[in-house]
């Protein structure tokens, strides 16, 4: 019989793909979710974080929970409403599943949830970043140290734990992409602040095939970066991005002063860069289907 699987923060850009190669699989999927209008053909079960309340029978049918919610790091400008925003959406979300697959009789045998690359800091600078990496000091840092912690809890109830620090994703759907291309297809592409800095992505597919393979392989557990193995710097991003629509690139790069005033705080997540290893769940078995930066591209936007 397939498996239940429960998705939180399922119509989002992650969500939404994984929904569609989990069924295509056989698997059964029902997303929880804060109102019932949710995707077309898939069980919506509600959910109120504020309130503590899970609809009666969502956990209770799962096999796997795989945690997705989170309000979006790059959604609004970070105010201190916004940032407080960030931070509890993921820790309160995260606490009440640990509160009711606690009181409930349940059958989860995994809970699978998303983490961030931003753990190591906003700018790690050229050092590699490996899952025993120290944490870094800024905001997005201090949010998945707390985030973390909250998902860690389940290890007290006996149910087996994947994390994933999860890269810059890369979809034509959504996320940074568009974002990044769209002035690379006006012409206008251009590195920003110093160009250097590295980024550490992911093409959306081989992020769900991770998933995936920690919902039916439990020899996975704990953390693991989720990241392709070949990081790129800033600069070679978008001239590669460029070559990928055939358009040039001329402009000098946007300075970081530029940046951080249209940006504010936030310009910490295009300026800092990491170079975050893949290694630990390369060693785990795991294939990519696109490690290398143009090829993804090609894939996604041809």
């Amino acid at each position: 019989m397939a498996k239940h699987i429960l998705i939180t923060g399922g119509t989002g850009l992650i969500g939404k793909r994984l929904t569609q190669l989990l069924s295509q699989r056989g698997y059964e999927v029902a997303h929880l979710s804060r109102n019932k209008t949710g995707a077309e053909d898939i069980k919506t079960y509600k959910w109120d974080i504020k309130k503590q309340i899970v609809e009666e029978g969502a956990i209770e049918k799962a096999r796997a929970i795989v945690h997705l919610a989170g309000a979006s790091v790059a959604g609004n400008r970070w105010t201190e409403d916004y940032k407080e925003l960030i931070l509890k959406s993921r820790t309160e979300s995260s606490f009440l599943l640990y509160q009711r697959l606690q009181q409930l009789n349940h059958g989860v045998e995994v809970l699978i949830a998303s983490s961030a690359t931003g753990y190591y800091g906003g700018d790690a600078g050229d050092k590699i970043c490996t899952e025993e990496t120290h944490a870094g000091e800024d905001f997005l840092a201090y949010v998945t140290r707390e985030w973390e912690s909250k998902i860690q809890l389940i290890d007290k109830l006996g149910i087996r734990r994947v994390q994933f620090r999860t890269g810059i994703v890369l979809s034509e759907k959504g996320g940074a992409l568009p974002k990044i291309l769209q002035p690379v297809k006006l012409g206008a592409g251009a590195p920003l602040g110093s160009g250097k800095q590295f980024m550490s992505w992911i093409h959306l597919d081989d992020l769900c095939e991770m998933y995936i393979r920690a919902i039916e392989d439990t020899k996975l557990e704990g953390i693991y970066n989720a990241v392709s193995p070949n990081p790129v710097t800033n600069k070679d991003f978008t001239k590669i991005a460029a070559n990928t629509v055939n358009k040039p690139m001329f402009l000098p790069a946007v300075p970081a002063f530029a940046l951080k005033l249209a940006l504010g705080e936030m310009a910490q997540t295009v300026l800092g860069g990491q170079i975050v290893s893949s290694k630990k769940i390369e060693m785990s078995g795991f294939q990519y289907k696109h490690p290398h930066l143009g090829d993804a591209l090609q894939d996604l936007l041809q």
